[in-house]
């Protein structure tokens, strides 16, 4: 049985953690797609395989909150799931999160669902993995990384770059840094940013993890 089931939005989210952790039979990784439709769909045929004990959704968030910076990892819990303790000796930090349906690219978007929601961080699939769970009866937690803060707009509008269904068209990327490359050193700097921030999730997540199995033990 699966004791715990950890959620990306992407592999680039991901991959830190799966080769900080490497091995572990009471783990299961699973990489949903990108938003709200692809999150569902994921988690309802991830259950369908078999019934975790807990979820953790993770990866990125924008900052909505000025006081967030980058690199810093947020999260939200429910009671029962008994993780906030080592989420907060981890260094993470309690927050609200808006849960929306395309990306928050711009100062000015974050402004405003700061503004509109009051929430700290946004984030695309966490509220739909977090109500199916509940639904379910099973204990969850968000657990994010601030990949931009709120003063930061994003090198790219990245909701140019997917499709319908919500997926990364990588050929549409190509031709917007045709159009525009002086965006390529942006967005080579963001790489970088987002790179480090999934390292410092990757490293708060080993820690509960390890912590709960002490736990467990």
């Amino acid at each position: 049985m699966v004791s715990l089931l950890l959620t990306f939005a992407v592999k680039e989210e991901s991959r830190p953690f799966e080769k900080l952790i490497g091995a572990d039979s009471g783990l299961r990784v699973l990489v949903t797609g990108i938003g709200p439709r692809n999150a569902e769909k994921a988690i309802r045929s991830a259950f369908a395989t078999g019934r975790p004990e807990v979820v953790l959704t993770c990866g990125f968030a924008g900052g909505l909150n000025p006081e967030l910076a980058t690199g810093t990892v947020v999260f939200s819990a429910d009671n029962d799931s008994g993780l906030s303790p080592a989420l907060l000796s981890a260094g993470a930090r309690p927050v609200s999160f808006h849960c929306a349906d395309r990306v928050a690219a711009t100062i000015d978007e974050k402004k405003a669902l700061r503004q509109s929601t009051g929430a700290d961080a946004v984030e695309m699939e966490s509220g739909i993995i977090r109500a199916f769970c509940r639904e379910q009866r099973v204990p969850s937690a968000t657990v994010r990384v601030i990949s931009d803060a709120a003063n930061e707009n994003l090198p790219l509008d990245f909701n140019r770059l997917l499709d319908a269904e919500q997926n990364l068209r990588y050929g549409r990327l190509a031709l917007m840094l045709l159009a525009s490359p002086g965006k390529i050193r942006a967005l080579l700097g963001f790489q970088k940013q987002t790179k480090a921030a999934a390292d410092g999730l990757a490293g708060v997540l080993k820690k509960v993890i390890s912590s709960q199995a002490q736990v467990r033990s």
